[in-house]
């Protein structure tokens, strides 16, 4: 009987913290503009660099290395400054809208450079190239790593509930494939209608190509970042309904005693290797579709369409999967399907392989790549669980390991990359580093201690519900 009652209160409490469908519509797409960035980031950077502009292998890698390290070094800093409840009058649109607000000023500001050829630089030395665009390389990470903390911490803000919380996280990377889907289309339109051979390959003749592609995105990409603006309310613990300010009832802790937690490392190991495995295939998959497989312009495109559209249909069914199988369990099932398609990678050769079985592989890489970067995320947000006030610096803390890590990779690879034809180097890549990749994260996966979520569940539910009502005693309005 007492089983039942609490059954039954456990629903009502869920019921209650239930996120409406406008108010998740609206966060997924609150971080378009980012994915849209992202996407010609990690898939084309180094193809426009060192097949377009020019540069050696090892310089595209400096590129990318330091917008890595600038990014990286930014998300602690707009994590912890995002927690902060700063009294200065533009927070009061709400702290985490505030620097989402910012970090798309500065990606709007400086991306489409990035994918431009350099200004009255012809005769330059290839150093100064590297600074001319290491400029707009820094102050773009800079945005986009405002815009996907403030956009990650808005998660544990919005409910207390694992469940909705999976399903947010679930949605975002849903709205993540999507714009990936449209940038590959977009690509894959634009290389297509402009290409007089259907079997040439990307070249220096290429560079204002990228420029429409890039120019497309975005402007979607500003779209979806309006509706996100207008349609998401932020709870400000700071404003009371009668306009008197109040005082967060939780407060902020310092990183020193957040760094003092064992478990963050273990979380850092799980997410940090997941993020390497979705990173870089992403980066590698076009070079070894040029470079081992010899094929032409438009697979790079395809290929990663494909990709994406099966990390879109998984995506559809990893809330279910977390509910039904675990945390573990469902990372098990993505981390096999990644490391398959790395194997079948390493013994893939010939005509059969290029024309046929590297598009069910592309669908293991892309299901699997999105299982096990959703179950981290939702991991991530299993260990804030009601403590949102340090939400976003935790985030920065895990995408700061992110970040540094896949910068070194990349600068590490090219930099080893020969100078002479070696086909098989990207394949090797694909195989040994993203595979690996894949293992350490389930091997740390299965090695973390995971609660019974469904008794932390009401417990949350009930501290969390605790905590709102004394809060609506105080006069503040709830989101």
């Amino acid at each position: 009987m007492s089983s039942t009652i609490e059954e039954l209160n456990e629903n009502q409490l869920r019921e209650q913290h239930r996120v409406p469908l406008k108010t998740k519509f609206a966060y997924g797409v609150g971080h378009v503009l980012n994915d849209v960035c992202a996407s010609m980031w990690f898939t084309y950077l180094l193809v426009y660099f060192h097949l377009v502009l020019g540069f050696e292998p090892a310089a595209a890698g400096l590129v990318l290395l330091v917008g890595q390290i600038a990014d990286a070094l930014a998300t602690p800093f707009v994590g912890y400054h995002s927690d902060k409840d700063d009294n200065y009058w533009l927070c009061r649109y709400g702290k985490r809208k505030t620097w989402h607000l910012f970090g798309t000023i500065c990606v709007l500001g400086t991306f489409p450079f990035i994918f431009s050829e350099c200004i009255n630089c012809d005769t330059s030395h290839w150093w100064a190239k590297l600074i001319y665009y290491g400029a707009f390389v820094v102050i773009f990470q800079f945005g986009w790593a405002s815009v996907q903390i403030s956009h990650l911490s808005l998660i544990p803000d919005l409910t207390p509930s694992d469940h909705e919380r999976t399903a947010l996280t679930a949605i975002r990377y849903s709205f993540t494939v999507i714009s990936n889907v449209l940038v590959f289309s977009v690509t894959w339109a634009v290389l297509h209608i402009t290409s007089e051979d259907p079997m040439e390959k990307i070249g220096p003749k290429d560079a204002y190509k990228f420029q429409r592609i890039v120019l497309i995105g975005m402007s979607i990409g500003l779209l979806a970042t309006f509706i996100f603006h207008v349609l998401v309310k932020e709870f400000n613990s700071r404003d009371s309904q009668d306009g008197t300010p109040q005082q967060s009832p939780r407060e902020l802790k310092s990183p020193f005693s957040i760094f003092k937690d064992p478990e963050l490392y273990r979380l850092a190991f799980i997410y940090m290797p997941t993020r390497l495995f979705v990173n870089l295939t992403q980066t590698y998959i076009p070079l070894y579709l040029h470079e081992s497989l010899n094929m032409p312009a438009t697979a790079l495109a395809v290929i990663p369409l494909v990709m994406y559209l099966s990390s879109f249909k998984a995506s559809l069914t990893i809330n279910y999967l977390n509910k039904k199988l675990g945390r573990k369990l469902s990372y098990l099932i993505g981390a096999t399907m990644g490391i398959s398609a790395c194997v079948f990678i390493w013994f893939g050769k010939g005509d059969n392989f290029s024309k046929l079985y590297i598009y069910p592989t592309s669908l293991l890489i892309g299901s699997g790549g999105s299982m096990m970067l959703v179950t981290s995320l939702a991991v991530t947000a299993d260990y804030i669980g009601i403590s949102t006030e340090n939400g976003a610096f935790v985030y920065g803390v895990m995408s700061f390991t992110d970040k540094l890590s896949n910068g070194i990779a990349v600068m590490i690879i090219q930099y080893f990359k020969c100078v002479v034809i070696c086909t098989d180097y990207y394949k090797g890549v694909l195989t040994f580093v993203c595979g690996g990749a894949a293992l350490v994260g389930l091997v740390m996966t299965l090695s973390r201690n995971i609660c019974n979520r469904s008794n932390d569940s009401a417990m949350n539910y009930n501290n969390f519900s605790t905590t709102r009502d004394e809060e609506n005693e105080d006069g503040s309005t709830t989101a």
